[in-house]
């Protein structure tokens, strides 16, 4: 290349290379690119957690694994949601649980684990009382529950919406 050539191609980088940088920087007030969007801090997650789920239906579906078929409906309908002080991870969650022939409201002392500010139900060999031994994994998100169920030696998927429940006429 001629020193002629070399001349124009400095040229050409010195006025490109500046739009390109620019051209890749984030717009004012938004965050760079693979930044994480800032946390809440764990006492607003646990504040928002307990006003989505307190006074709350979960109105969805279940599969069950080896049998063919539409997915079926179910609904929970959770009372309260509240952190069990100086018990960890365990919330208390007072659910109508409607199962089969089955329908009880039972409070329930849940773990909840956390992946950044994403809530997970969790239950391991769990006896609900008139129903049986579960264990399930549910995460809570935007307004959606989705996860795994056992109960003995049958399982399958949830999945649906959190609805705020309509308050029962009084009598």
């Amino acid at each position: 290349m001629s020193r002629h050539g070399i001349w124009w191609l400095s040229l050409a980088w010195s006025v490109l290379l500046p739009g390109l940088l620019l051209a890749q920087q984030p717009a004012a007030g938004q965050p760079e690119a693979g930044a994480k969007a800032e946390q809440p801090d764990q006492a607003t997650l646990f504040k928002q957690l307990e006003e989505t789920l307190s006074g709350a239906n979960l109105v969805g579906h279940f599969t069950v694994l080896g049998k063919e078929g539409p997915p079926r409906s179910e609904q929970y309908t959770i009372q309260s949601a509240r952190k069990i002080p100086d018990r960890g991870d365990y919330w208390l969650i007072t659910a109508r649980i409607k199962y089969g022939d089955k329908d009880v409201t039972v409070p329930m002392p849940l773990e909840i684990k956390w992946a950044g500010d994403t809530p997970m139900i969790t239950l391991t060999n769990f006896e609900i009382p008139g129903l049986g031994t579960f264990s399930s994994r549910v995460v809570i998100h935007d307004g959606k529950y989705a996860g795994t169920w056992t109960h003995g030696d049958v399982g399958g998927h949830l999945f649906g919406t959190i609805e705020k429940a309509k308050a029962e006429p009084s009598r």
